[in-house]
């Protein structure tokens, strides 16, 4: 007797239509939260003053820099399940935990700020990589990974710059 394939109308490496779905929801999440991490981390580039000026304005623009470029990772990733990026600057504000922060008094402010995003970042990251486990997508979870080691090390970092 032959056996009869049935194939999901949505196929890309493996995953069908609603485990690359979960996946998709999950890393736009993240990616709406770097957003709105990112543009405050600019900000905080532009408008630090004080005698730690120097330290932190380069420590923000490494940020920054770091940010860009994981955004840039998981739009690519969310384009190899076939989904396109397009995003609108209202969907970011409407839809992120992340805030921006109006009155800043200082740079510690601004450290703490960026602690409280790393916080949500982390929480985010966390739910990709859990949707990422559920369906055994291997590359999210490498990359999810590597996202969690390098903000926990930001973290302690910026934690220990406050004390």
């Amino acid at each position: 007797m032959k056996a009869i394939l049935l194939e999901k109308p949505f196929k890309k490496l493996g995953f069908n239509y609603l485990d690359a779905a979960e996946i998709i929801v999950n890393l736009r999440q993240l990616q709406i939260e770097y957003q709105v991490h990112y543009h405050k981390l600019r900000n905080y580039h532009w408008n630090v003053q004080g005698s730690d000026f120097f330290e932190l304005h380069k420590e923000f623009e490494n940020e920054y820099i770091k940010v860009q470029e994981q955004i840039d990772i998981i739009a690519e990733r969310m384009n190899v399940f076939g989904k396109q990026q397009q995003m609108t600057l209202n969907e970011v504000v409407k839809n992120s935990k992340i805030k921006e922060l109006l009155d800043v008094a200082g740079s510690r402010d601004m450290v703490e700020d960026i602690l409280i995003d790393f916080g949500i970042l982390h929480d985010t990251m966390l739910e990709v990589l859990n949707a990422s486990l559920n369906i055994g997508d291997a590359a999210t979870e490498q990359i999810i990974t590597e996202f969690i080691r390098d903000l926990e090390k930001r973290n302690w970092m910026f934690t220990s710059w406050l004390k």
